[in-house]
């Protein structure tokens, strides 16, 4: 069993817990550093924002060899499911809508043995070259709904090879769920799709 340890801080600073929340914060609840800095302060800690940008930084870079084996698992299935996500990202004095195009893995309903798994990348427009460059080697099925930017990943001239587009799931889907505020009755087992 492979053990994966993040290294000390050479200053000596920051445990791991400690870098946990602001990775957190920037990353899972898409708050601006400032945010946490004001925060720290007003509890006694008082870190500037490059420095909390440089520990957001070095943590990326060293969780940046799982994140790729991570990626290398997403992108080895022969089906994904693409999302594309908006995502209120907070400056200091607005919000701003970020998208995050979202990659799942998952055979289980298939049979497969492969564990799930999902890649996330962030950009700050809708614009498709975002999905080519995300999916730039990948080939297989791709079940996703009607967005745009997917549209230039099936055209027959895509090296190395157009992807197949799976749109009956959205659409089988979007004919069995029921309107909001009416419970059908019977078992909630026909939301379960093929």
């Amino acid at each position: 069993m492979e053990h994966i340890s993040l290294p000390p801080d050479t200053r000596g600073l920051f445990g791991p817990s400690f870098l946990a929340m602001p990775l957190f914060e920037k990353g899972g609840a898409h708050q601006p550093l400032n945010r946490p800095r004001d925060r720290y302060a007003r509890e006694g800690v008082d870190l500037s924002l490059s420095t909390l940008a440089d520990q957001v930084g070095a943590c990326t870079a060293a969780l940046m060899p799982l994140y790729l084996l991570i990626e290398a698992h997403v992108l080895a299935a022969e089906r994904l499911h693409g999302d594309d996500t908006t995502v209120p990202v907070l400056a200091k004095t607005r919000t701003d809508t970020g998208r995050n195009g979202t990659y799942v893995r998952d055979d289980r309903p298939f049979g497969g043995p492969a564990p799930p798994a999902a890649i996330f990348h962030y950009s700050r427009d809708r614009q498709g070259e975002h999905p080519v460059s995300h999916l730039r080697s990948w080939r297989g099925i791709l079940q996703a709904d009607a967005y745009a930017g997917y549209n230039a990943l099936f055209l027959a001239d895509r090296l190395p090879a157009p992807l197949t587009r799976d749109r009956q799931v959205f659409e089988q889907r979007s004919k069995r769920i029921e309107p909001y505020g009416t419970l059908p009755n019977r078992s909630f087992s026909r939301f379960a799709g093929p």
